[in-house]
């Protein structure tokens, strides 16, 4: 089990490994399936007293112990977590109107492209939106973005 606190509230985690597959319908189907993973979530809010309980659950083909796959489900998600943060602010994507056919999805992996060109650039101390202003205004700045 680990807590954490920060932004006003305390979150405690525990993960358990489920390596006996015996009772899952169809387990020879999942490939080098090994163990059913469960996090308990439990977050506690300072400022409203309040608590909130969740089980999320995963398959792995991992034989590790459950502090390791519980490290590695909190590192995954917190990737993905700023990556969806990068691309609202600096892109505005959770504004976007697009909903016909791929275009959300189009849109979206031209996004994660262009997120990557203007990290990847390290000739300007700027953010990511700062660099895309640049970007739009200076077609030199873009060449050099779409060409390094």
């Amino acid at each position: 089990m680990k807590s954490r606190r920060y932004h006003g509230r305390i979150e405690r985690r525990k993960c358990t490994l489920y390596n006996n597959l015996s009772l899952i319908d169809k387990a020879a189907a999942w490939k080098d399936l090994r163990a059913i993973v469960s996090i308990e979530s439990t977050c506690y809010f300072k400022s409203t007293g309040k608590e909130e309980k969740e089980t999320r659950l995963y398959i792995t083909s991992s034989s590790g112990d459950a502090k390791i796959i519980g490290t590695g489900v909190r590192s995954h998600w917190g990737i993905e977590n700023n990556l969806h943060w990068q691309l609202d602010v600096s892109f505005n994507e959770d504004d976007s109107r697009k909903r016909a056919g791929y275009a959300a999805q189009n849109f979206s992996m031209l996004n994660r492209i262009a997120l990557n060109l203007l990290k990847h650039d390290q000739s300007k101390k700027r953010s990511v939106r700062g660099k895309r202003l640049d970007a739009g205004w200076n077609n030199d700045y873009l060449l050099k973005i779409l060409t390094n």
